[in-house]
């Protein structure tokens, strides 16, 4: 099969995709904002074809240059694994006439407002939402539902631009910090509850892998404090039962509402005093390398598992539930340039063993906003069978390891 490749350069995990599709058969045809003499040999061995754009998300540029493609190969699938390109994706499928995540389905994908409002029509319990056209629908809704509130951007990721309002004052200042952007906002209930994930690879909108993960602490929490080293942890427990069966279930009705087909999806949920709550969904794979968690900890290469997905419809891969595998960010102490570490001997010695990667930029690397997320500065990765003792684990190296600057 030859497939289309969006951006398979940046950022570095996007070499994995290329990589699984060439394992798993494809002729790749890589189109990317990169140079090709940019570009190392070992992707290079992975595409049989590239293709440089001035821009993924220009939807005219990549609509021209796929039909240039299609003038000399048929292309069977085009995919994009990045949130901001998906829309431009499934535009350029449409136009090509290549099969795929429709544009209604991205779209509503993408849209936070109306995906929630077509969650509540099929019965999925949700926060109460609404997208706001200027400040005052903001304020209206406010008054209708009480405090306190979210307010981000309408096709955000993750917590970007995301701020929580407690009162009028705070709504107001938002409101003026946010600026012109008012025009095009997504308003929503602020649900009280543990936050976590649930990954799938479906195939004809049924979930054929599935991996659940949890944050500590919660997302918005974790990236506006510099003091807390924040993780997620991948569970193995995901087929245990109980809260697990619930978010099974929760996703194979989101999967069905909103019309997913053949697609790797991201979905975030709250679990409160008021039960289980869908938060938001991405038609894509998660984030700062998650896959490569599942992988640890499921003795399985879930990019693999994708592109026979992708290419096959059918996944033939097994997920072992072996370990829990998860991620600690640290945090430097201040901003400015790192000067040293304390602490990762302490953590070698007595957690080595189940260590399965760091990143520990070296003294004089310029350090990052902690908005920046999981992998902004520093962090270590690890995996273990018990859930609870990597927990405990990733806290202890949250208190000893420090990331020092000036």
């Amino acid at each position: 099969m030859n497939i289309v490749f969006v951006e398979p350069h940046f950022p570095k995990n996007q070499r994995e995709f290329v990589r699984a599709l060439s394992e798993a058969g494809a002729f790749v045809i890589g189109v990317g904002e990169t140079p090709a003499d940019y570009l190392d040999e070992q992707l290079k061995s992975w595409m049989g074809h590239y293709e440089q754009v001035g821009s993924v998300t220009d939807v005219d540029q990549m609509t021209e240059t796929v039909r240039r493609i299609q003038g000399w190969v048929w292309v069977d699938r085009l995919e994009a694994t990045i949130e901001s390109h998906t829309l431009p994706a499934a535009l350029v499928r449409e136009a090509t006439g290549i099969p795929g995540v429709s544009v209604r389905t991205t779209w509503l994908c993408r849209d936070k407002p109306s995906m929630k409002h077509a969650l509540r029509e099929a019965g999925v319990p949700t926060a109460a939402s609404t997208g706001a056209d200027n400040a005052q629908e903001v304020r209206d809704f406010a008054a209708r539902v009480g405090y306190p509130l979210i307010l981000k951007p309408r096709d955000g990721a993750g917590a970007a631009g995301t701020v929580r309002v407690s009162d009028d004052g705070a709504l107001d200042a938002a409101l003026n910090e946010l600026g012109s952007s008012t025009t095009s906002i997504a308003v929503e209930e602020f649900v009280e509850g543990h936050e976590g994930f649930y990954d799938t690879i479906s195939i004809n909108g049924e979930p054929a892998l599935d991996f659940g993960c949890h944050y500590f602490p919660n997302v918005l929490e974790a990236m506006r404090h510099r003091w807390i080293s924040p993780q997620y942890i991948s569970t193995n427990r995901i087929d245990s039962g109980g809260l697990y069966d619930e978010i099974k279930e929760m996703g194979r009705r989101v999967c069905a509402a909103l019309g997913i087909t053949t697609a790797a999806t991201h979905m975030e949920w709250f679990h409160g005093p008021k039960g289980l709550k869908f938060s938001e969904i991405g038609v894509r794979p998660p984030g700062v390398g998650c896959w490569d968690l599942y992988s640890a900890g499921n003795d399985i290469d879930v990019y693999l598992a994708w592109a026979r997905a992708v290419l096959y419809g059918g996944v033939d891969l097994r997920p072992s539930r072996s370990h829990s595998a998860g991620i600690i960010a640290l945090r430097p102490e201040r901003d400015g340039s790192i000067t040293h570490y304390s602490g990762l001997e302490d953590i070698e010695n007595r957690f080595g063993r189940w260590i399965l990667d760091a990143h520990l930029p070296p003294s004089g690397t310029p350090t990052q906003p902690v908005e920046n997320g999981f992998m902004a500065n520093a962090w270590i990765r690890m995996r273990h069978p018990d859930f609870d003792v990597l927990h405990s684990m990733l806290d202890d190296v949250g208190r000893t390891v420090q990331v020092h600057a000036s």
